[in-house]
């Protein structure tokens, strides 16, 4: 019963300090720095991000033909 015992012991500490940990700060700072402003293209409405967006002066949008179709031109 005794070395039944040790064992459990053992067992326990060697599953606690093999076992992976979590890095929840780690976590954290991916999720922000993953987090975009998101635009919306004004000719066909499909999201994306801002700094990917094609400026026009009516709005922005996905694509330099989006823009061209609206009949939008470059911003100067």
């Amino acid at each position: 019963m005794k070395y039944l015992l040790w064992v459990l012991v053992i067992a326990l500490a060697w599953w606690v300090l093999t076992r992976p940990r979590k890095a929840t700060h780690i976590k954290t700072e991916k999720s922000e720095a993953s987090a975009q402003e998101m635009a919306q293209c004004a000719q066909c409405g499909v999201h994306l991000p801002q700094d990917e967006a094609v400026c026009g002066e009516k709005g922005l949008y996905c694509s330099t033909e989006h823009r061209s179709i609206a009949q939008d031109r470059n911003p100067a």
